[in-house]
């Protein structure tokens, strides 16, 4: 009774391995070829502003980190947004991480005479279709969104809320370039070769109209960086970007989907149980088997040649003469 009991057990036990139970809210790590790198640069005339490292630009500051954080998550897929009076995508999502590279050394300020003003949040709703598009087309990958710029805000209006993308980014941050002391922008006429002027940027706005000064708006990155829901990182010449992309590069970035599929399996409280059990009816089973021996034929002593021995044994003694008697 008890070794149909053990096996049943066992088999409700297999069973529930085979259903293979689990809780949602594993860690495993994502792969960095699961990731969507979005890069949105603002080309505004601002980002010209020459306080960046030793009297560089900050748009070589910008260059110098798409370039670092491609590096650093080879393997993922990248895309490069740009704007200033209007949103371009520049690079649509790719695998080929020295196209984006090169797109981005390649970009440039506005031209200074077309520039009429812009806001941060210009790139609002190109950023928010690319992301719901490669969001749509590939759910198990994960977004991640790098917003490179100052914060100055030249329109006049309110600018946008991104609050509306933050549904689909996973991860990232907000790069500030700039200081409060600010810097001078030189004019770009959308060639900049040596023929190109060399003058800088005038505030007509002040008396005499002097060289115009840019500085960075922090309080309005964070904005932008709590909209989004990724951190916000002051980037300085003499400073790494590896601390911002690193939830992104060791797998702690996952999308919705991803995170669906991280689960805590529980099989294996059935198993352990179960595979006890099956080593004790195997050795239950194999002590039964060695108590079961073959037995040895006895000699059947009444046998019907045994009888017929002694019959012709007793026959001839019979015959014999007696030994003791005299003729």
């Amino acid at each position: 009774m008890l070794t149909w009991v053990r096996r049943l057990v066992i088999v409700a036990l297999l069973l529930v391995v085979a259903v293979r139970p689990s809780l949602p809210g594993g860690s495993a790590q994502a792969s960095v070829a699961q990731l969507n790198v979005f890069f949105v640069v603002d080309t505004t005339s601002s980002i010209a502003a020459e306080d960046w490292g030793d009297g560089q630009r900050r748009l070589d500051g910008v260059r110098s980190d798409i370039a670092e954080v491609t590096s650093q998550l080879a393997g993922a897929r990248f895309s490069l947004l740009s704007f200033d009076s209007t949103a371009v995508l520049r690079t649509p999502l790719t695998d080929d991480a020295s196209a984006v590279v090169a797109a981005a050394d390649a970009m440039n300020q506005e031209v200074t005479y077309y520039s009429s003003g812009s806001s941060v949040s210009e790139a609002n709703d190109l950023l928010a279709e690319r992301l719901t598009e490669a969001r749509q087309s590939a759910p198990e990958r994960a977004n991640v969104v790098y917003y490179l710029g100052d914060g100055e805000q030249t329109s006049g209006t309110e600018p946008e809320s991104f609050a509306a993308s933050a549904g689909d980014v996973d991860g990232g941050a907000v790069f500030g370039y700039g200081t409060e002391q600010g810097g001078k922008m030189r004019v770009f006429d959308g060639y900049g070769d040596e023929y190109s002027t060399k003058e800088y940027i005038q505030d007509r706005t002040q008396p005499g109209d002097p060289d115009a000064v840019s500085t960075i708006d922090e309080d309005a990155l964070r904005r932008i960086a709590d909209q989004l829901g990724v951190p916000y990182v002051h980037r300085t010449a003499d400073t790494s970007v590896d601390a911002a992309v690193a939830d992104a590069r060791d797998g702690a970035v996952a999308s919705d989907e991803g995170r669906a599929d991280s689960l805590i399996d529980l099989y294996w409280i059935a198993a352990i149980p179960a595979f006890l059990l099956l080593l004790i009816d195997v050795a239950l089973v194999a002590r039964a088997l060695g108590e079961v021996r073959p037995t040895r034929p006895q000699r059947d002593e009444s046998g019907p040649g045994r009888g017929r021995g002694r019959a012709a044994t007793s026959a001839l003694d019979a015959a014999r003469p007696d030994r003791g008697a005299r003729p």
